[in-house]
C-alpha cells in the first residue's frame, strides 16, 4: 500500500512523460551511468538530467556517485508502493 497520497501523486506524475518511461525501461536492465543512458536513449545530458531529477525526487530511482559519474538504478520499494495502490482498484465491480 502506498505510504501517502503525495507518494502516489509524485510517482505517477513522474511517470507521465514518455522520456521518463524510456529511462525506467532502460533501468530495468540494471544500473547505468548518465553518459551511457544518454548514448542508449539518444538524448542530451542536460535534458536527461532534468528527467532523472524528477524521477529521483519521486523516489523512483536512486543515484550513487562514483568518481565524477552518477549511476542510477530503480527503487523497487517505490514501484511496489504504486503497485499496491493500483491493486486496490482491481476489486471494484465492472
Amino acid at each position: 500500500m502506498a505510504k501517502s497520497s503525495d507518494t502516489v501523486f509524485s510517482g505517477f506524475h513522474a511517470l507521465s512523460e514518455p522520456i521518463r518511461i524510456q529511462v525506467i525501461e532502460l533501468l530495468q536492465e540494471g544500473e547505468f551511468c548518465v553518459g551511457d543512458m544518454c548514448d542508449r536513449l539518444s538524448i542530451a545530458q542536460s535534458k536527461l538530467s532534468f528527467h532523472l531529477k524528477t524521477l529521483k525526487e519521486a523516489g523512483l530511482v536512486t543515484a550513487r556517485q562514483q568518481g565524477r559519474w552518477m549511476y542510477y538504478s530503480l527503487n523497487a520499494d517505490r514501484f511496489n508502493d504504486l503497485e499496491g495502490y493500483l491493486s486496490g482498484y482491481g476489486s471494484y465491480p465492472r
